[in-house]
């Protein structure tokens, strides 16, 4: 069965007999095959080994189970040590050992081209061999050196070469030409039935695959964590394909360079961070080529860039997106010729979804990571917003007052501030910019800074939302304006002015009767050349003034109903003689418990002054 160098010289002066001679029976030196009626098994005993073995190969289309069910008979017949059935690999047209009793590892593993050995010699003529002496035939090298003869048989299905059976003995003469009759007669059958198996195997394997195809797709399209998503899909790919050492390296079109961001070897994960030239080794000619790349044998390759001193073939299978390749998939094998056609065909379906799969997970890592950067911007703009709000509120001898704010979002647009005038007159101020979020905010810090830095004009209401009106007006933002109440406190004698600018009126309740301030006036920042009417009220010790932006009064509960200023001035009245905090706490407790849970949809502001 050895492979040699050159092709055995088979000839009957060397006893070895070919199937197809009919040398004369007389030759005690050659043992014929060709065979009569007087050589042959009784054919009784024929018959009922053919049906037993017709039986056992019709019976199953395990490969495995097959070929041990066919040693089996034979052995029954032949009492053979050593037995091989070798299939061939029609891409590289060499024999390999599918099933063996009596063979070393190192001679399964052997790979014997067509014409070389005995078996390649069989396999290439067609024509069964016995050989009753191998140390007479010319050029014979023996796997196995206690081996004196030997029986091959080609098999073939459909004039389609399948491989051969080989049987040897350590016996010179061990072989009979009735041997050789029973396994030429059997060997179509035995053919047929391999072949039967290796196309169920085949159709089975393929069911497999698209099985595990559809699963990696689903799977893969689930992950968005890129280190698991590599982890995962070189863990599905085994199921595949039995590699060796996988890795896979990514593209890094700014420095131009292949970056390894998984590796697997042996069974074990490797560290990742090897990086490549793009134009170097076979995942560079994959890149550069636009195309899958199969070696059996990379230390025949000049491409071919070691990183592995294990191995010797290797898979390269680009990755593309969009028109561009992102990165290669890289599988390597310590054997020489292992990655067949049909691993090609399951990495080339494979590779569009794993490209996906990869840019899927790495646009939401770039979204996840602005949206980090962006939630840490909005946390720095909150705590700036919250600096520009009054840290706490003025003192006066007739009057306290109260603040209360919760934005919608993590920063907001409503606005509010004492611009303390003098010791006896402090502005009391609430905003509501249009808008939400950080537009809002950053426009509610302009409007702030505007009125900030003109306070120490000591203007009338009035007079300062004409003054904020023109100053935006200068500074016109496209669908951006602020609803205002400005009032004005003078503790000496207990009056406030009111002017306003498109806000809520304050709620006023003296003694238990509520009456609402109709101060009205244009937005500011809408339009141009706008004068603003203030009025005066003057107070009694007792009284309280609150006032809301529209998200107290526009908060809705599960219902859809609004909490209104109907609700609002109830809850005012009732609590008019607790301190101005306390009023201004109760009113949000009453809001966030009317709201039930709601998420809220706008700023809640509430100011409450409250006359001693």
């Amino acid at each position: 069965m050895s492979e040699s160098s050159e092709n055995p010289q088979l000839q009957p002066d060397q006893q070895v007999v070919s199937a197809s001679s009919s040398t004369d029976e007389s030759e005690s030196t050659a043992q014929t095959a060709s065979v009569d009626s007087e050589s042959a098994r009784p054919e009784e005993r024929e018959i009922a080994f053919l049906l037993e073995l017709t039986e056992a190969l019709n019976t199953t289309l395990d490969l495995r189970t097959l070929l041990n069910r066919v040693a089996e008979l034979i052995r029954k017949e032949i009492p053979y040590r050593i037995f091989a059935i070798l299939l061939l690999d029609e891409p590289t047209r060499e024999l390999r050992m599918r099933f063996q009793i009596g063979h070393t590892p190192e001679i399964e593993r052997m790979r014997i081209p067509l014409g070389q050995g005995v078996v390649g010699q069989v396999a290439k003529s067609r024509q069964a061999i016995l050989i009753n002496d191998v140390s007479k035939v010319e050029g014979y090298i023996p796997a196995n050196e206690c081996v004196r003869s030997e029986l091959t048989v080609p098999l073939i299905n459909k004039n389609r070469l399948i491989g051969v059976l080989d049987i040897e003995s350590e016996e010179r003469n061990f072989f009979r030409t009735e041997h050789l009759h029973l396994l030429t007669l059997t060997a179509s059958r035995i053919a047929q039935a391999i072949q039967n198996a290796r196309l169920y195997s085949r159709v089975t394997r393929q069911a497999q695959v698209l099985e595990v195809l559809n699963e990696i797709s689903v799977e893969l399209t689930s992950i968005l964590d890129l280190d698991k998503l590599f982890e995962r899909m070189g863990l599905l790919l085994r199921r595949l394909i039995d590699y060796q050492m996988f890795s896979i390296m990514l593209v890094d079109e700014r420095r131009q360079r292949l970056v390894t961001r998984y590796r697997w070897r042996f069974g074990q994960t490797a560290l990742p961070g090897q990086w490549l030239p793009l134009d170097t080794g076979l995942v560079g000619a994959a890149i550069r080529e636009w195309r899958l790349i199969n070696v059996p044998d990379v230390h025949k390759d000049p491409r071919y860039h070691m990183i592995n001193p294990e191995t010797r073939s290797e898979m390269v299978v680009p990755l593309f997106y969009k028109n561009r390749v992102i990165g290669v998939l890289d599988l390597e094998h310590v054997r020489a010729g292992f990655f067949q056609e049909r691993h090609e065909r399951t990495l080339t379906t494979l590779a569009a979804q794993i490209a996906i799969a990869i840019e899927n997970a790495r646009l939401y890592q770039q979204v996840l990571r602005h949206e980090q950067q962006l939630a840490r911007d909005l946390q720095m703009a909150r705590e700036v917003q919250l600096r520009l709000l009054p840290s706490k509120c003025p003192q006066h001898r007739n009057a306290e007052l109260a603040a209360r704010f919760l934005p919608a979002r993590s920063i907001g647009g409503d606005l509010y501030d004492f611009l303390e005038y003098d010791a006896g007159h402090t502005a009391i101020v609430l905003g509501d910019v249009s808008g939400k979020a950080a537009p809002a905010a950053l426009f509610a810090a302009l409007v702030s800074g505007i009125m900030r830095s003109a306070a120490n004009q000591q203007l009338s209401p009035g007079q300062m939302l004409t003054h904020l009106n023109d100053a935006l007006q200068e500074r016109k933002l496209e669908s951006q304006y602020v609803t205002m109440l400005f009032t004005l406190w003078n503790d000496e004698n207990r009056t406030l002015q009111v002017a306003n600018a498109g806000a809520i009126p304050p709620i006023f309740c003296r003694g238990g009767d509520v009456t609402a301030l109709r101060a009205e006036g244009f937005p500011l920042g809408m339009f141009g050349d706008v004068s603003y009417e203030e009025f005066s009220v003057a107070t009694q010790p007792g009284d309280a003034f609150v006032f809301v932006s529209d998200g107290i009064t526009d908060a809705e509960n599960a219902q859809g109903e609004m909490y209104g200023t109907e609700r609002l001035t109830s809850l005012l009245c009732n609590h008019r003689n607790l301190p101005a905090l306390e009023i201004a706490d109760a009113i949000f407790a009453d809001v966030a418990h009317f709201q039930g849970g709601k998420d809220r949809f706008d700023d809640e502001t509430i100011l409450v002054l409250r006359v001693l």
